[in-house]
């Protein structure tokens, strides 16, 4: 079988057309490098070059060869540059799992920050609850998750990414909250409209407002924090929302959004990756992403405003 050192030499040598300047061209000595062309003559059975004491010139076969091992060493070549520009932080393939209530307000701010930033990197993105993303991480077919911490798992590292504040979404006639900040006594456990089950955020809100344990009248488990505001617009109840979701979400003006008494309830977000990762240093570089992404505080990255009143 050839080799791309051969290859190697044989190109030097129909480039210098000498011997002794091929071999000093890919630092060999001169034996080395007419033992390694005999080698590649007796392999395909064919003369590639005549020797003569004006120099070396191809035969027609040899320089059919020639022109074939141009075309192999080019695509090593590149192929060992890609190489080398996906052995960078972030570079290649990155498959990052996010549940629905971070990903529709993070992810319009993390991609273009990624591609920007690491131009060798190919996202792939899944949104689904946590509990479905921890599963693909452990059997590999995502490499990071973001979703709201603590997560209970084996074989997992997580980071802190930020704190994200909970607030409440009513109607903008609702009469039942007229006053902030927000106590739990205020809250009607029976008016409170929950995500479907699955959703941290069902667990979380239920938590903070002190109904773990109990049903809303509302028998409605929503997908999507869109289709709960939407209720709470038409007056069906009120719903927890984080402030990473405000200005997104509430650009209608009959919604109030209600902050809660200090210290106001939050989730933290974070990255989640296999501790078995060969890949600790992208994730690093990933978090590093994310919160630049990020306010410190937790509300919606960039610079827009809610349109609902915060009162």
């Amino acid at each position: 079988m050839l080799t791309l050192r051969q290859m190697r030499y044989f190109e030097a040598l129909a480039t210098t057309r000498h011997f002794g300047r091929a071999a000093a061209l890919v630092h060999v000595s001169q034996p080395a490098l007419s033992s390694q062309i005999m080698e590649m003559e007796d392999h395909l059975g064919i003369k590639l070059v005549e020797r003569s004491r004006a120099g070396v010139l191809l035969t027609p076969k040899g320089a059919e060869v020639l022109r074939r091992i141009h075309i192999i060493l080019g695509e090593v070549e590149r192929l060992e540059e890609t190489v080398r520009e996906r052995g960078g932080l972030l570079g290649g393939l990155i498959r990052i799992g996010i549940i629905p209530t971070v990903a529709p307000y993070l992810v319009p701010h993390l991609v273009p920050h990624l591609r920007e930033n690491f131009p060798a990197i190919e996202i792939e993105l899944k949104e689904a609850v946590t509990d479905r993303l921890v599963a693909e991480l452990a059997d590999g077919r995502l490499d990071a998750v973001i979703a709201a911490l603590p997560v209970e798992a084996d074989n997992i590292e997580s980071r802190v990414l930020f704190s994200d504040r909970f607030f409440m979404a009513v109607a903008d006639n609702d009469r039942d909250i007229l006053t902030s900040p927000l106590t739990e006594a205020q809250v009607d456990a029976e008016r409170l409209l929950l995500l479907e089950e699955g959703h941290c955020l069902r667990d979380q809100a239920l938590a903070v407002c002190g109904t773990a344990g109990r049903r809303s009248l509302v028998n409605f488990g929503a997908t999507s924090m869109a289709t709960l505001l939407q209720m709470v617009s038409h007056d069906m109840g009120m719903t927890l929302i984080p402030e990473m979701a405000i200005s997104s979400e509430t650009a209608r003006n009959n919604l109030r959004i209600v902050p809660f008494a200090d210290p106001a309830p939050s989730r933290e977000i974070g990255l989640i990756w296999r501790r078995s990762s060969s890949r600790a240093e992208d994730m690093a570089a990933l978090a590093d992403a994310i919160i630049a992404c990020a306010p410190p505080a937790g509300g919606t990255a960039g610079p827009a405003q809610p349109k609902a009143a915060v009162v």
